[in-house]
């Protein structure tokens, strides 16, 4: 056993704390939750939702591997609410095609992890992602419907939605107005029901292509209490751009403004402080609901760009282990965009991340913050 062989970083946060381990075509996924406190009702059920909405096999624009992805609580919760303990959630994987990567074992595959696990381990599972697959993203998406329960206690909401897939960029004038219902009513999930068609057509498009195609992702957060993050190297943006960048696929991350901010002013992009809601608020929000980065009381929002599929069923060039030129087809199902089933994980990601600082926040000053200060 070398040093090199051990493999860390499976954990997130610090007083809420996550933990996964598993691959996709292994016996299946378990998902370690610390720090939860003890007395939230919590079951089966309470999970589901977020995982129905990950899961693949959902629509016809998503991949097509048959997954029920039905969690099994194996400790942390006793007559119906946690103790306080670690919560264990274990999932089975049911539908998987291993043979479908035969072809593939020696050639690494454009856009995938192939290369970078030989570099780091000096071996890797070729079927599938291994550690690097995106079926990894249920035990977080799992461990953020817990994050969300303990968010609506306080009054919290977070939710995501499809704001742009290729060229196609919805119309969305107040992104907090969005409803869950809405961002439902359609397969690509997208609240603007014109340019969700457009999507929809897009990707069956690139489908019948043997291609794919990528997209924005923009996620909310509304009731956030003003006073949740740290103000140097544990910044509320910079956790939530940690968290959002370790999902898969994901390229890009920005909130506010974001990189609009390049071509801006000063007097332009600054909001002024106002007298709101019995406390202080700003006019306007192109600061995305955090300043130094600890959250203001406004409402966060930030944006995610999801790459394309980078498994394509139409040939492409690579390369042997040994560096012999070769070519590549992969076999299987995969998403031709990614967008549809990144909306729950991104939306775990951000309640994992406001959960711990929330907890964070009421270790430090012991008790915990109000809407505004």
């Amino acid at each position: 056993m070398h040093y090199n062989a051990i493999m860390p970083g499976n954990s997130f946060g610090e007083l809420f704390r996550v933990t996964t381990a598993g691959v996709s075509h292994g016996p299946g996924y378990l998902t370690i939750v610390d720090g939860c406190p003890p007395g939230l009702p919590l079951s089966v059920e309470d999970l589901l939702p977020d995982l129905r909405r990950r899961r693949p096999g959902q629509s016809r624009i998503v991949t097509q591997r048959q997954e029920d992805d039905i969690p099994e609580i194996w400790s942390g919760v006793f007559d119906g609410k946690t103790d306080g303990t670690s919560i264990g959630i274990l999932f089975k994987n049911q539908d998987q095609r291993s043979q479908d990567y035969t072809d593939i074992k020696d050639k690494y595959r454009p856009g995938h992890a192939d290369f970078s696990f030989d570099a780091k381990y000096g071996l890797r599972d070729y079927r599938g992602g291994g550690r690097s697959s995106a079926r990894e993203t249920m035990c977080r998406v799992a461990a953020g419907a817990i994050a969300k329960k303990l968010l609506g206690l306080h009054g919290v909401r977070v939710l995501g939605y499809v704001k742009q897939v290729g060229s196609i960029v919805a119309d969305i004038a107040d992104p907090t107005a969005v409803t869950l219902e809405q961002v439902e009513a359609n397969p690509v999930r997208c609240p603007d029901p014109i340019q969700a068609a457009a999507m929809i057509e897009l990707i069956e498009t690139v489908r019948k292509q043997q291609d794919s195609i990528g997209g924005v992702c923009e996620l909310t957060a509304t009731g956030v209490p003003a006073g949740l993050g740290e103000p140097v190297f544990d910044k509320l943006k910079a956790d939530l751009a940690k968290a959002l960048l370790s999902l898969p696929a994901v390229m890009a991350f920005e909130y506010g403004a974001g990189f609009a901010v390049a071509t801006a002013r000063g007097s332009q992009n600054n909001d002024a402080f106002i007298a709101k809601n019995g406390g202080i608020g700003t006019e306007s929000n192109r600061h995305g609901g955090m300043l130094g980065g600890i959250s203001t009381g406004e409402p966060l929002i930030c944006r995610v760009a999801i790459k394309p599929t980078s498994s394509l069923p139409r040939p492409q060039k690579t390369v042997t282990r040994t560096g012999a030129p070769a070519e590549i087809a992969t076999r299987g199902r995969h998403d031709p965009c990614l967008l549809p089933r990144f909306v729950p994980m991104g939306e775990a990601m951000v309640a994992i991340v406001l959960v711990d600082h929330l907890l964070r926040w009421q270790a430090q000053c012991g008790k915990l913050p109000d809407k505004h200060q």
